[in-house]
């Protein structure tokens, strides 16, 4: 059973929004004490996150409803989250997050733009039963050069 899961809704594999979305999870999971996050890339569910009875992604549902902490990341598509994000959480049922902490992660190329599509990523975890940190985090233009800072930036604001 997983404690920490990071779920990334890039179709880019080893996109630089999977990349911040783990070390973000990395770090927690070493503040936390816990053992490493289990990593979930929609970009590699490929066309089996379409595909009803699909192992890898049903697995990738278990582990999202098992986690205690879920980190959610995700471009910036047309001033919201990734389609393929939406696609894969449409299958959890309601609720399905009740008791799950839940940290929305947006990456963009301009401020404005995060923050409405980490707004909108919040409101979707919270409509699934999620406690929704409250602030998420946004990475925009010269911040995505330095990940590991974003992250360590952002984990230390986190409230113990």
């Amino acid at each position: 059973m997983p404690d920490i899961v990071v779920v990334s809704g890039d179709l880019l594999p080893e996109s630089r929004t999977l990349r911040l979305a783990t070390l973000v999870g990395e770090r927690l999971a070493v503040r936390r004490g816990d053992v490493p996050p289990v990593l979930i890339d929609v970009a590699e569910l490929g066309p089996g996150l379409l595909t009803p009875g699909d192992e890898a992604t049903s697995k990738a549902l278990l582990d999202v409803q098992d986690a205690t902490l879920l980190i959610v990341a995700s471009p910036a598509r047309k001033g919201t989250y990734a389609g393929a994000l939406k696609a894969l959480l449409d299958q959890l049922p309601a609720n399905a997050l009740a008791g799950v902490v839940a940290v929305p992660i947006v990456t963009a190329d301009i401020q404005p733009v995060a923050d409405i599509a980490e707004t909108f990523l919040a409101r979707l975890l919270g409509d699934l039963g999620a406690d929704v940190v409250d602030f998420g985090l946004t990475a925009t233009g010269p911040e995505l050069n330095d990940l590991a800072f974003v992250a360590d930036q952002y984990v230390n604001a986190l409230r113990p």
